[in-house]
């Protein structure tokens, strides 16, 4: 698209997953796959193929490689560089820096960050919890003639970002100025590797970017129900850096939330968006305990355990695939039943802020993979991420949106904050209320967000005939006539 690297320039990438299975067959995750096109593409997309693929053996290791990696370091001294995910960690005993690497089961137990090389690298390192990034290691042997005692730990020699550009919101906003709502769709589409003309309908286009809510806007949570094949592992779990997605087995409160035997924020602190994948065979080890822990974070964003408290800005995403014959477009049959015990009360469920109706989006397919110029996915989700900090489009819709006397308030804040994540994503570009036309507002979101909430609702009135019969309130558009539904 001409118009797309004519306002993006250096952040559109060409992708060709259709006919290409070379990065399919590295198994790299979308993020990483456009940093290295990014990288090593020139101006008409081309890539020398060799180089590549010597770049990637030398700097991205597969996990079976790291006992191979450690040997070089601890037997042969080696100084090792690696692209890799690391997480930071400070002793308050005693104010030691150390490290991990989660994809190599590498704790921190086992590593030192030295004082000269803290100096250094400690404003990348401290911008989060986990960073990734190119990164250098050696060996500090044992002992030693001040601490005969000291044990031997891999060591950090250097830390550079993953990010080799800074964010600039203000750009990215105005290029999707350039835009009509059409266009900017099959780009969003494009930047998470989907192809826009292999959607039949626009239906099935927004509700495939529905699932991309949570990535820009903090504590969203959602629920989606599908069947198997429409992508929902790959968006949630392949796309963007700032994501974890659980499939399956078993999840604790300890993993999820707080380990007081490690004295360790779990997957909540430290991620977007916690996605739990293939919620149907998910097993909890103490299902009373992760019920309560799970409700009182999704109503507040905090959690406690123990005598420990925090707080934390990631949404909870449940995805599941039920039976066709479950699988209801106007939300009266009980979607929920297939589901673990944990998710049949109804004080959990109405925390979910919305539903995505996955039988809208078709199974994938050859035709549904990009295959041309595309917005960068590493760079797409970096921005996303970065919206999720800007506070200016929840007062466009707190001034949009005329609420009723006497409304739910959860319903009210499930709606206004769905609506507020499509704004962010589809409409960027808005600054306030006199930006986007009623009529745009109410068609991309807030319409959406009422239907996404309405059928959070009809299953509550399945679950718990406290709230049959109950509908979410009529909310409209100020200056607009009628219900906005």
């Amino acid at each position: 698209m001409d118009k797309l690297r004519t306002y993006f320039d250096e952040m559109v990438v060409y992708k060709d997953l259709k006919n290409s299975n070379f990065f399919s067959a590295l198994s790299l995750p979308s993020f990483m796959r456009d940093w290295l096109l990014r990288r090593f593409e020139d101006e008409e997309g081309r890539f020398d193929m060799e180089e590549l693929t010597a770049f990637i053996h030398r700097f991205i290791p597969k996990k079976e490689e790291w006992t191979s990696i450690k040997s070089r370091i601890v037997k042969d001294n080696e100084r090792i560089k690696m692209l890799a995910k690391i997480s930071l960690n400070i002793d308050i005993r005693t104010g030691e820096a150390s490290f991990s690497l989660p994809d190599f089961g590498l704790t921190e137990k086992e590593t030192i960050i030295e004082d000269y090389v803290w100096e250094v690298c400690k404003n990348e390192l401290a911008n989060g919890q986990e960073v990734w990034g190119m990164i250098e290691l050696g060996y500090r042997p044992p002992g030693g003639p001040v601490a005969p005692r000291r044990p031997g730990k891999i060591r950090l020699l250097s830390f550079k970002r993953f990010c080799p550009y800074t964010m600039e919101l203000e750009f990215y906003k105005d290029a999707r100025a350039q835009f009509s709502t059409k266009e900017w769709i099959d780009v969003v589409l494009g930047a998470v590797d989907y192809n826009a003309a292999g959607y039949r309908t626009e239906e099935q286009k927004l509700t495939m970017l529905t699932r991309l809510l949570p990535f820009v806007e903090k504590r969203l949570n959602l629920m989606e129900l599908a069947p198997k094949g429409t992508g929902k592992s790959y968006l949630f779990g392949r796309v963007s850096r700032y994501g974890w997605l659980s499939s399956g087995g078993v999840m604790s409160r300890a993993k999820l939330f707080y380990d007081i035997s490690r004295n360790q924020d779990g997957l909540i602190a430290s991620h977007d968006f916690v996605t739990l994948d293939e919620v149907q065979t998910i097993s909890f080890s103490d299902t009373d305990e992760m019920r309560a822990a799970l409700k009182g974070y999704m109503e507040s964003g905090v959690y406690t355990v123990g005598n420990h408290e925090n707080t934390a800005d990631a949404g909870i995403i449940l995805c599941g695939n039920i039976s066709k014959e479950l699988m209801d477009s106007d939300g009266t049959r009980n979607m929920l039943e297939e589901l673990p015990a944990v998710f049949h009360e109804s004080a959990l469920i109405e925390r979910i802020h919305g539903f995505i109706k996955g039988w809208n989006i078709p199974r994938m397919n050859d035709d549904l993979k990009i295959c041309g110029w595309a917005l960068n996915s590493e760079y797409f989700c970096s921005i996303l991420h970065e919206l999720r900090e800007e506070s200016v489009y929840r007062a466009v819709v707190d001034g949009l949106v005329v609420v009723p006397e006497g409304a739910d308030t959860r319903d009210t804040e499930a709606v206004k904050r769905i609506a507020t994540a499509y704004l962010k994503l589809l409409f960027p570009h808005v600054r306030d209320a006199a930006d986007i036309t009623a009529m745009d507002f109410n068609r991309y979101c807030l319409r959406r967000a009422c239907n996404m909430r309405a059928a959070i609702k009809m299953q509550l009135g399945i679950l718990d005939e406290e709230y049959a019969g109950k509908d979410i309130p009529h909310f409209r558009i100020h200056g607009a006539r009628g219900n906005a539904i």
